[in-house]
C-alpha cells in the first residue's frame, strides 16, 4: 500500500519520479481499510526536504499511511514559506483532539542551546505529554530523541569537543528485537550534531534498550520499552546529498567544517558520494510501521486506553500483539 499525502506537497511530485508508491484521497477512500495514522512534527528548517524524505522512508511499506503535518502552534520558522506552513502544516493546537497511530519529531540545529531555551520548548513537552493518551508509537530524530530522553527521563545532552559529521559503522545490538528485523549486522550511518547522550545516563532506567551502537559514534538508537518510544540520534533518513549539501552551506559561511567522514570517496568532495544506508533506512522505518501495525488498536478511540495499550515485544519476551493489563 502507498503513503497518502496532499498531491500539492513538493513531496509528492519528487516521490512520484522516484517511483514511491502514492495514493490520491479519492482511491484511499474506496480501499475498505483504515490507514495507520502518522503525525509529523517537523522542526528542520528546511521543511520541505525533512518532509520529503520522511514521507520516502513510510511510503517504502507495504501498509497505507497517512500523514499529517504538524508544528508548534505559536512559532514561525524563518526558512520556510508561510504560505507552505498555511497549507500543508497544521498546528498542534488544532488537533490535539485528534489520535494517531505513530508520532514522529524531527530533531533541529539548536543542539547547542539549553533545552529551556528553546522558544517552543514548553509546547513541546505539552506534545510530549500528550502523546503518552493520544499516539499509540513515538519516533524522536536527532535533538528530538535528546529533547524526549531529557523530558521524560531528565537524560542530558553532552557537547562534543567537535561536530561529529559523516557516515560512521554502527553494530546491531539485539537482532531479537522488532525493530532490528532484516538488518545487517553492521550498518552505515550518516551522523550530523554537535552533542550526544552517554550509556551511563541511561543505566538507571532499565527499560531503556540500546539497539544500535558504535565504537566510535557513540549510542545511536534507543528502545523505551516502557512508553514504546523510538529514540534515534542519527539521521538514517537523509538524501544521498544531504551531508554534502550541510558540508557546502557550512564553508560558505566560513565555518571551519571537515570534509564529512567516510562520505566522499577517498574524502574528495568534488566526487558523488555512494549511499550505504538507504536499505537500513527504509527497514528500520518499515519494521516500526509493521510493529505500529501489528499493535495499534483498529478503533482509534482506544489509542492511548492503558486498558489496551499493547507492548511491542523482542522476539525473546512476548508474542506480537501481546496486550498487557
Amino acid at each position: 500500500m502507498p503513503i497518502k499525502i496532499p498531491a500539492s506537497l513538493p513531496a509528492f511530485d519528487i516521490l512520484d519520479k522516484e517511483g514511491v508508491l502514492i495514493i490520491k484521497d479519492d482511491d484511499a477512500t474506496r480501499q475498505d481499510i483504515r490507514p495507520l495514522r502518522i503525525a509529523l512534527l517537523n522542526l528542520m528548517p528546511e521543511k520541505i526536504k525533512t518532509e520529503t524524505q520522511i514521507a520516502r522512508v513510510l511510503g517504502i511499506s507495504p501498509l497505507q499511511i497517512e500523514m499529517t503535518l504538524i508544528a508548534p502552534s505559536n512559532y514561525v520558522p524563518k526558512n520556510t514559506s508561510r504560505e507552505h506552513m498555511l497549507d500543508f502544516y497544521k498546528p498542534w493546537e488544532s488537533i490535539k483532539d485528534q489520535k494517531f497511530d505513530g508520532l514522529i519529531v524531527t530533531g533541529a540545529p539548536i543542539e547547542k542551546m539549553g533545552f529551556e531555551d528553546v522558544d517552543y520548548w514548553h509546547e513541546l513537552k505539552q506534545i510530549f505529554d500528550w502523546s503518552l493518551t493520544n499516539v499509540h508509537g513515538l519516533f524522536n530524530l536527532c535533538w528530538g530523541a535528546q529533547a524526549a530522553l531529557n523530558h521524560f527521563y531528565g537524560i542530558p545532552k553532552h557537547l562534543l569537543k567537535e561536530k561529529r559529521f559523516g557516515i560512521y559503522e554502527h553494530q546491531v545490538l539485539d537482532h531479537a528485537s522488532l525493530l532490528m528485523r532484516g538488518l545487517n549486522d553492521q550498518l552505515s550511518v550518516p551522523i550530523s550534531r554537535h552533542t550526544e547522550n552517554h550509556r551511563k545516563d541511561m543505566e538507571a532506567f532499565p527499560q531503556l534498550e540500546i539497539l544500535i551502537e558504535s565504537d566510535v559514534a557513540g549510542i545511536c538508537l534507543v528502545y523505551d520499552r516502557k512508553l514504546h518510544h523510538v529514540h534515534m540520534f542519527n539521521h538514517m533518513e537523509y538524501d544521498s546529498t544531504t551531508l554534502g549539501d550541510e558540508y557546502r552551506r557550512d564553508l560558505e559561511k566560513g565555518e571551519n567544517i571537515k570534509v564529512p567522514f567516510g562520505y566522499f570517496p577517498n574524502d574528495d568532495d568534488s566526487k558523488e558520494p555512494i549511499n550505504t544506508w538507504r536499505s537500513s533506512a527504509h527497514l528500520l522505518f518499515g519494521n516500526w510501521l509493521n510493529s505500529l501495525y501489528q499493535t495499534t488498536p483498529f478503533d482509534m478511540s482506544e489509542v492511548g486506553d492503558p486498558g489496551t495499550k499493547v507492548f511491542v515485544p523482542s522476539q525473546n519476551r512476548s508474542k506480537p500483539g501481546h496486550r498487557i493489563n
